[in-house]
């Protein structure tokens, strides 16, 4: 399947790119072990995940077209 990424904040910068659109995917776990591969060290980061623009606090199902958001703390102000 194909599954679209965002990365904000700090994870962008450390990735050094915004977005990137991985294929073949078949499972979140695939997903997030394709992304460690790209981006060694940025398992370290503490980050919350979004898929369509929904904070998970497990793993998600993902289906075909999937976004997902990977995001640092914030504060507002």
């Amino acid at each position: 399947m194909e599954i679209n990424v965002l990365f904000f904040g700090v994870l962008a910068d450390f990735a050094g790119v915004r977005r990137k659109h991985y294929t073949g995917i078949e499972s979140y776990s695939d997903l997030k072990h394709r992304i460690f591969d790209d981006y060694p060290g940025i398992e370290h980061y503490t980050y919350k995940v979004a898929v369509n623009k929904t904070i998970i606090n497990e793993d998600p199902l993902l289906r075909d077209g999937d976004e997902l958001a990977f995001m640092p703390p914030f504060a507002g102000g």
